[in-house]
């Protein structure tokens, strides 16, 4: 018995208001920003598939294998993730396609989900899929896709103009040459900005797996001697040094919680030797790190690099699957967290500093209105992360807005971050935030709290004047 195909027609009216009177309203200002070019300050691309520009292998390397939002709603359905081949490279033909039939036959587990609708996107608009995935024929259309990777204008590079990506940020280890992103910058062919971004959690987390292996590496790729605690902080300043030659507009940190609490200078060292003899407690290791922070935002002050934070995530929350798969693969889960205390320390030496931009994103929807908000509306260095990650969704985009622009307004707004390594994401990603940011502006405009030319100036600025400011472009 054959399935009958069940056509994939995304609605031009997607993600739009419902209401008469707010529709056309925002069908007229996402048409006027649809398509501006990208800005994408954030995200997990890695820089050198650019730099090769080799085609992507096959579907399932594609959409499947980097993307964990794909691959945890997959194992949380019960499709096992070596069967997904997770943490893999390439897979041969028959595992790949194997993959890419349970990805079609679980189809329905992205219903209601942003991954649903990024997909459909993807395969509508980028590959001119008119079929939904399903058990019909799953291997014809991995095949249509396959056919048209090979196609020069389907390599990477080609979809970053194809995408009209002006500016994409990966993220990157402290001790990175950066030689792929050198040679995009030095390549004319290139005309899309690849930055860098300096990511240190490894070297300020002093009680992780590596660590001393780790700072004595970072000390002998910035010539510096790591085995004091004079010499680390000067690793890292040399580094982010070199990170700013190299383009980087951003640091980006990520740890348990947004603590940044300094020590005395001689405590801080001590606490250092600790940690290098192996001796250092989880609760000293603690008090280091909030302290790193710390300097983190000190550093941000003299060489520029704004500083982003997103705390509140239990990494790798699943042993077994870590081990088996290792980190990024679907099962770091959100906690709740607290900024208010735990930045007034760097906000009372920093706050007003005129070179700092510090950018808080969070996946704990509860301090939008009680925190972030009244933060960024005092703070001239301070500015609000849009959502991202777990609630990078159309309910929690739109309670963002009420939550955060009513209290510090728009101009308060990092723009919009896909932070993402799926590549070929990124528009479907950014389109959704431009739909879903016209549809609350529209509904100011017909509740008479906005003209329309407020309206279309403010979704403008979140599209391309907002990024390029808070991240200083």
């Amino acid at each position: 018995m054959v399935t009958a195909r069940v056509p994939l027609t995304p609605h031009p009216d997607r993600l739009l208001p419902v209401g008469g009177a707010v529709r056309p309203i925002a069908r007229r200002l996402y048409a006027a920003v649809r398509d501006l070019p990208i800005i994408s300050p954030h995200g997990h691309v890695d820089a050198r598939i650019l730099r090769d520009d080799t085609p992507f292998t096959d579907p399932t390397a594609l959409f499947i294998q980097p993307d964990h939002y794909v691959t945890r709603l997959l194992h949380a359905g019960g499709v096992a993730l070596d069967r997904l081949g997770v943490g893999e490279g390439p897979l041969p033909e028959e595992r790949a396609r194997e993959a890419w039939r349970l990805f079609c036959a679980n189809w329905p587990l992205f219903r209601g989900t942003p991954v649903q609708y990024w997909l459909a996107s993807e395969l509508a608009g980028i590959f001119g899929v008119t079929d939904r995935p399903d058990t019909a024929d799953p291997d014809a259309l991995y095949d249509q896709i396959a056919a048209q990777l090979s196609d020069v204008r389907n390599r990477p590079r080609a979809l970053l103009d194809r995408f009209g990506i002006t500016f994409l940020a990966t993220t990157d280890d402290p001790a990175d040459p950066l030689d792929a992103h050198a040679a995009l910058a030095a390549d004319p062919s290139v005309r899309t900005r690849v930055a860098p971004t300096f990511r240190p959690d490894r070297y300020l987390e002093v009680a992780g797996a590596g660590w001393v292996d780790a700072v004595k590496n970072l000390g002998a790729v910035a010539g510096v001697d790591t085995g004091h605690y004079d010499g680390y902080l000067a690793a890292l300043e040399q580094r982010r040094r070199y990170f700013v030659a190299h383009g980087a507009v951003s640091a980006d940190h990520g740890h348990a919680d947004a603590a940044a609490i300094p020590l005395e200078r001689a405590e801080a060292a001590r606490l250092y030797a600790q940690a290098l003899a192996g001796e250092v407690t989880a609760a000293a290791a603690t008090a280091f790190r909030r302290h790193m922070i710390f300097e983190m935002a000190r550093m941000s002050c003299e060489d520029g690099l704004v500083m982003t934070l997103h705390p509140g995530v239990y990494r790798n929350h699943h042993p077994a699957t870590l081990a088996a798969f290792g980190p990024d693969t679907g099962h770091d889960i959100p906690t709740t967290v607290e900024f208010t205390r735990a930045l007034r320390p760097l906000l009372e030496r920093f706050g007003t500093h005129p070179n700092l931009h510090l950018v808080l994103f969070t996946v704990d929807p509860t301090v939008y209105a009680r925190e972030i908000g009244p933060l960024a509306g005092f703070y001239p260095s301070l500015y609000a992360g849009v959502p991202w990650w777990f609630l990078d969704n159309p309910a929690a985009i739109r309670h963002f807005h009420e939550s955060v622009t009513e209290i510090a307004g728009f101009g308060r707004l990092s723009g919009f971050i896909d932070d993402t390594r799926a590549f070929c994401s990124i528009p479907a990603r950014h389109d959704m935030a431009r739909r879903l940011d016209a549809g609350y502006l529209a509904g100011l405009v017909a509740a008479h709290r906005l003209d329309e030319d407020e309206a279309l100036d403010t979704l403008t600025g979140l599209v391309r004047a907002q990024p390029r400011k808070v991240f200083k472009l």
